[in-house]
């Protein structure tokens, strides 16, 4: 618009105007006769104000997002804490079954041997003493426990003590190479001496070069004089290998021990020998065995119920019964 007088005159009337209507607006107080007016004003002004704000104001829009951003992260942080307590608890009572069942099944295996036991938990693998395969338990002369004493578990044979502390006692394992420990073959009882490798077998050398051994034979401690450091009746492994070379006085045969070495958790300590040698009676059932016991079982259930049931039919046929 260019700077003309009738531009200027409209100027000055549009500023009359807008004093005039600021006059009646103060003068009019609450009863202002322009509060319909901008009523309207803001009803149809007021989204479009709001919605531009909140599209123009940065510094609003940062604080509401950062505000709903700590109500996020702290519902973040409950649940990451819940999951954590779960999780804990889940492994907790997966840790107590497997002691549970680790327990049960070195009492079974003390009570088919007649062994008195002091329970023990690892605590710690090597040793000072510069033994390859030694554990640490968590229990010693305040115990009752003293050098040369047979450690075992569940499984079978877990090693010797070697050291004993008040409180802790150190453990040769018998995979370790410098262990040995006589043998007895099941059933055939040919003796032998059974030495670690390092790894997860062990050497056995059977005293008689014609012992006949096969993939399979189980084997037990035979024990030592006094019970020390070995009890008998203890088992000790399964036959994987057998050396056919002759000309040797000895036989030598490769067997599977029964304890996972790498996985020891609870353990026993031998403190008083049985009364009477368990000789096989601590080995494990044969698998063939277990079914031939579940079939004599059902063949027994079967039997008692086909008898009760002859005795319904005979209790239906007799004619004092039926009167």
């Amino acid at each position: 618009m260019r700077d003309t007088r009738e531009s200027r005159l409209l100027l000055v009337l549009l500023v009359c105007i807008a004093f005039a209507l600021i006059t009646m607006d103060i003068r009019g107080g609450e009863d202002s006769p322009l509060d319909g007016a901008r009523e309207a004003a803001a009803s149809v002004f007021g989204p479009v104000e709001e919605g531009v704000a909140g599209a123009v104001d940065p510094v609003a829009n940062a604080i509401a997002a950062v505000r709903e951003s700590g109500d996020r992260h702290d519902r973040i942080s409950e649940l990451e804490r819940e999951n954590a307590e779960l999780r804990q608890q889940l492994g907790s009572e997966a840790h107590r079954d497997s002691r549970i069942e680790q327990l049960d099944e070195m009492l079974r295996t003390a009570g088919a041997g007649q062994y008195g036991i002091v329970g023990a938990q690892v605590i710690a693998i090597g040793a000072a003493q510069g033994f390859s395969w030694t554990v640490t338990i968590d229990a010693g002369s305040e115990d009752g426990i003293a050098r040369d004493m047979t450690v075992l578990n569940g499984d079978g044979l877990v090693g010797r003590v070697t050291t004993v502390g008040p409180g802790t006692a150190t453990v040769l394992l018998a995979n370790d190479p410098g262990f040995t420990v006589g043998t007895r073959l099941e059933d055939s009882e040919e003796l032998g001496f059974a030495t670690g490798r390092g790894d997860n077998t062990l050497d056995v050398q059977l005293l008689n070069q014609q012992a006949r051994v096969q993939e399979g034979d189980r084997m037990v401690t035979f024990g030592s004089a006094e019970n020390r450091p070995f009890v008998p009746g203890v088992p000790v492994g399964e036959v994987v290998s057998v050396d056919r070379t002759t000309g040797d006085l000895t036989r030598t045969v490769q067997v599977r021990p029964y304890v996972a070495f790498t996985q020891l958790d609870l353990v026993g300590v031998v403190v008083e020998p049985p009364r009477d040698n368990p000789r096989d009676t601590v080995l494990p059932p044969r698998p063939e065995d277990e079914g031939r016991n579940e079939s004599a079982e059902r063949d027994v259930e079967e039997d008692a119920d086909a008898g009760a049931a002859g005795d319904g039919e005979a209790e239906d046929d007799d004619p004092a019964s039926r009167s």
